[in-house]
């Protein structure tokens, strides 16, 4: 078998050894890994390590790697965005699938555990500020996932056609994808569950109104009212499409966690946000510890 060799252009590998963006290298990722938006929030999850076996950073990129007890995990800063998440994604795939001696894909797959822990506003009335998501899909208004070959199963398609027809968004291509079923089925108790609407921006796109008209002043009602069977719309934010449409295509369970900082439809926000996060943390912690490998 002929193993196609990645070319130094495509795979950065610094002098190192680490890959590029993350600076990190294959033996210093562990296959738990917890993604947060904010570089700050590294060291909020680390902190509460039993120890850390190492601390990489590049640029927004932020990684630390220890122990709760026998379990490994790493935490990732990715900054915000889908496109920062299509830099983390990849990489933290290299790292765990492509030799970096040889630059070719390993013949056998390490599937990855990777788990969110971010910030989100709600889009129903009843998943109050400081409240906590799991979302059972990510639902993408970016174009990330087009850029990939992909494809949906007929209920999707579905469930696309009804959200563009139901929200009257127009100039985009919404995608989907499900959070992985062997890690959400550990984050029931505490959790609300919903599909979780990803959008590439913080303004225009969650229909905020500052000094610009928006094409589609509705879109937080159409949102909060979307209804295809079982499914509604919980929360919406600017990772979480991303994370699972890469994730679910290079093969590795994911999902993602929010707390609940602002609530659309009641028009609150949270009075201490960072105790929202911080119980988010200490509550998924507690999980992922005994999460078996």
């Amino acid at each position: 078998m002929i193993m196609n060799r990645i070319a130094e252009s495509e795979l950065i590998i610094n002098a190192r050894g680490a890959v590029y963006h993350l600076d990190v290298r294959p033996e210093e990722l562990a296959n738990t890994i917890i993604t947060v938006g904010d570089p700050d929030r590294v060291a909020a999850v680390s902190k509460h390590f039993d120890r850390i076996e190492g601390k990489f950073q590049h640029r927004e990129f932020i990684t630390h790697t220890g122990y709760i007890g026998q379990k490994r995990i790493s935490v990732v800063s990715t900054g915000i965005g889908p496109d920062n998440i299509d830099i983390v994604l990849n990489e933290l795939d290299a790292l765990a699938n492509i030799d970096f001696a040889t630059r070719t894909i390993k013949p056998q797959l390490n599937s990855l555990t990777i788990i969110r822990i971010g910030t989100s506003g709600s889009l129903q009335a009843d998943i109050p500020v400081d409240g906590f998501v799991a979302g059972t899909h990510g639902l993408g208004v970016d174009n990330l996932l087009h850029f990939y070959k992909h494809s949906n199963n007929e209920e999707e398609v579905q469930l696309l056609q009804e959200f563009v027809t139901q929200t009257g968004l127009t100039g985009t291509q919404p995608y989907i994808a499900a959070a992985g079923i062997s890690v959400l089925k550990h984050f029931v108790d505490g959790f609300h569950h919903g599909i979780t609407v990803t959008c590439p921006g913080f303004y225009g796109p969650q229909g905020r109104v500052l000094r610009l008209g928006l094409t589609n002043p509705q879109l937080v009602d159409r949102l909060t009212d979307f209804r295809f069977g079982n499914h509604r719309i919980s929360n919406f934010e600017m990772e979480t499409s991303a994370i699972y449409g890469l994730g679910k295509l290079l093969g590795h369970q994911c999902l993602s966690l929010n707390a609940i900082v602002a609530n659309r439809v009641q028009k609150a926000f949270s009075k201490d946000g960072g105790a929202a996060v911080e119980a988010l943390i200490q509550k998924a912690l507690g999980i992922i510890a005994n999460i078996p490998e």
